[in-house]
């Protein structure tokens, strides 16, 4: 990494979950510090939502010398769930993620992650999050997402602001992600399934 790209996160607070064992995201792909070879994804806050360093390792390659889609969404997601954790203060999951792909992200080579809110809908909120080059601002990728807040139950996930050093690549203690895919099944009922249905007037078959 450049000295000019790591004066862009000097001196912000990085975005943490609690770093303890016991976390639930401690061993997740995206962000945890206990996956050994996860994305360890860092997001700092700024004045309206997150910024994150981005460097894909090449071990994440698909086409040459650019990151495979899969994990450009995985850095994107990750992204969009500091962004509601900046928003709302609590640990989210994903229920939505929609990824544009504007330009290869290239592997081994300084890329910008951006996130910040669009609303707050009281049960979930809506967030964005893009990817730029570094240096030239030019844009590689962009998501829209709808994420749900984790409100009660599971150990304390707060985060926990930290005045932050130059960050020295992607490598590092995280901040929480949101697994991505999860759905929340919704219960259908069937009209006049129940016992107590009635029979339609004149359906009675009279006797001879």
């Amino acid at each position: 990494m450049t000295s000019a790209f790591d004066e862009l996160f000097a001196g912000l607070e990085e975005i943490r979950p609690a770093s303890i064992a016991a976390n639930p995201f401690h061993r997740c792909f995206g962000c945890g510090p206990g996956h050994p070879t996860g994305l360890r994804v860092r997001c700092f806050q700024t004045g309206d939502g997150v910024i994150s360093p981005v460097l894909v390792p090449a071990t994440y390659a698909g086409p040459p010398g650019a990151a495979h889609g899969g994990i450009v969404a995985a850095y994107l997601d990750e992204i969009c769930a500091a962004a509601a954790l900046r928003a709302t203060g609590q640990m989210a999951v994903t229920g939505e993620l929609t990824v544009r792909y504007v330009a290869p992200v290239p592997v081994e080579r300084a890329v910008v992650g951006r996130g910040k809110l669009v609303a707050d809908h009281g049960r979930y909120i809506d967030v964005e999050g893009r990817l730029e080059e570094f240096g030239t601002g030019r844009l590689l990728a962009t998501a829209k997402g709808r994420f749900f807040a984790i409100r009660s139950g599971g150990p304390e996930m707060a985060p926990t602001p930290q005045r932050s050093t130059a960050p020295r690549g992607t490598r590092g203690a995280p901040r929480p992600n949101s697994p991505a895919g999860r759905s929340r099944p919704a219960a259908s009922a069937r009209p006049g399934s129940g016992s107590g249905a009635r029979r339609a007037p004149g359906s009675r078959r009279r006797r001879p």
